[in-house]
C-alpha cells in the first residue's frame, strides 16, 4: 500500500496520461487488469478558465476512483482557477496532476509542459497556487530536463516538493529526446530515497523487465504504463503480479487479445458514438495484433477498412479464427510477436 496525500492505493501500476488514448472508456477498460490509479488526457487550464466547450467536455465524466486529472498551463493563477473549475465541474476526480513534461510544440509554445523546466521557481509557484485553491492532492509529471546539457530535474523537484506536491512522476528522457532512444533511469539512481513523496517512473515500459529495471534502479514506489499498454493490457497484470509475488503470469493468446479488444470496442463506441468511436478504434485495434506472424494484412484492414462496428468485429473474428491458439511471445517497443507453443 502507498499513498498520494490522503489517497491510498493497493497496487503499484499507474496508467499514464496519453493524448488521444486516455479517455474515460479506455481508463475503465484498463482498470481490471491491475491499474491502481489512472490519469486523464491533459486538459488546458486556459480552456477551462475561458469556458471553451471542447475543453469542458474533457472534464465531464464519471471517474472511477481513484482518477487524477492532468492540467497544463504556465500561469500559476490560471492553473489555480482551472483547478477550482475542474473540481466544481467534476467532483469525482481524486487529485490533480500538473503537466511539466509534454514536449510537443503546441504545448511548448504556450510556455507549458517541458518548457516549465526552464523556470523551476515557476514550477513551484504553480503547485503552491493550486494547493491553496483546492483540497485534493496535487502531483507533478516532468522530465529530466530540456536537453542533456540542462538536466535540472532535481532543481524542479526541490521547488515542487517544497511547494507541497504530493507525488512526482518523471519520464526518464529530456524534452529534446521526445520519445526516442532509451530512457535514462540510471540518471535517477536511488532517487526515491531522496524524496519525501512517492516517485513514479515512466518511459519505455513495454515489458515486465522494463518495469522491474526502472523501479529497481530508481527505488520508485510505482511505475507508469502508457504506450506500452495500448493493445497489450495484460502487461499491467503481469507487472502487478511481478511486484506482488515475484512472478508474472504467461503471455495471453491471440484469442484473449481479440476478446479484450471486442470488449473495448463496445465501451469506446458507447462513450464516443459511432463516428468518433470508430476513428479512435482504428488507431487502437491494430495494436492488439501488432507484429504477429502473418498479421500485417489484418493490421492494415483494422486501420483502413474498419468503417463501422460490424466491419471491425468481422476483422477481429477473422484474426481469432486464423491465429487464435497462438500465444503472445513478447511485446517490445509496441510490436508483439506470437508463438504457437502453448
Amino acid at each position: 500500500m502507498w499513498r498520494i496525500g490522503d489517497l491510498e492505493f493497493d497496487g503499484h501500476v499507474v496508467l499514464g496520461p496519453m493524448s488521444g488514448f486516455s479517455f474515460n472508456s479506455y481508463r475503465r477498460f484498463m482498470r481490471p487488469f491491475g491499474v491502481a490509479v489512472s490519469v486523464t488526457e491533459m486538459v488546458s487550464s486556459m480552456g477551462l478558465v475561458y469556458g471553451q466547450k471542447r475543453t469542458g467536455d474533457y472534464v465531464r465524466f464519471e471517474a472511477d476512483h481513484p482518477t487524477g486529472m492532468q492540467l497544463f498551463g504556465s500561469r500559476p493563477e490560471a492553473m489555480a482557477e482551472a483547478a477550482r473549475i475542474a473540481l466544481e465541474t467534476n467532483p469525482t476526480v481524486s487529485f490533480l496532476d500538473v503537466n511539466m513534461g509534454c514536449p510537443v510544440p503546441k504545448v511548448i509554445r504556450s510556455s507549458s509542459g517541458s518548457a516549465l523546466m526552464k523556470d523551476p521557481a515557476r514550477c513551484g509557484d504553480i503547485v503552491r497556487a493550486m494547493k491553496d485553491a483546492v483540497d485534493v492532492p496535487v502531483t507533478v509529471k516532468t522530465r529530466l530536463g530540456w536537453d542533456m546539457d540542462s538536466v535540472n530535474y532535481r532543481d524542479v523537484l526541490e521547488e515542487v516538493v517544497s511547494a507541497g506536491a504530493d507525488a512526482i512522476t518523471i519520464h526518464a528522457r529530456t524534452k529534446e529526446e521526445l520519445y526516442t532512444g532509451r530512457p535514462h533511469f540510471d540518471m535517477m539512481a536511488d532517487l526515491q530515497s531522496d524524496l519525501s513523496v512517492p516517485l513514479i517512473v515512466s518511459g519505455n515500459i513495454y515489458s515486465v523487465e522494463d518495469a522491474v529495471n526502472a523501479m529497481e534502479t530508481t527505488g520508485a514506489t510505482a511505475v507508469m504504463v502508457a504506450r506500452g499498454g495500448v493493445g497489450n493490457p495484460f502487461l499491467v497484470t503481469q507487472i502487478d503480479s511481478m511486484i506482488r509475488t515475484g512472478r508474472a503470469p504467461p503471455n495471453p493468446t491471440i484469442s484473449q487479445q481479440v476478446d479484450w479488444c471486442l470488449e473495448l470496442v463496445d465501451m469506446v463506441l458507447e462513450e464516443k458514438g459511432p463516428d468518433m468511436g470508430i476513428s479512435k478504434l482504428r488507431s487502437i485495434a491494430p495494436r492488439f495484433v501488432s507484429g504477429c506472424r502473418d498479421c500485417r494484412e489484418f493490421r492494415r484492414k483494422l486501420a483502413r477498412e474498419a468503417f463501422d462496428r460490424d466491419n471491425l468485429v468481422r476483422i477481429l473474428l477473422e484474426v481469432r479464427d486464423e491465429m487464435g491458439d497462438q500465444r503472445v511471445r513478447s511485446h517490445g517497443m509496441g510490436a508483439c510477436h506470437w508463438d504457437d507453443d502453448l
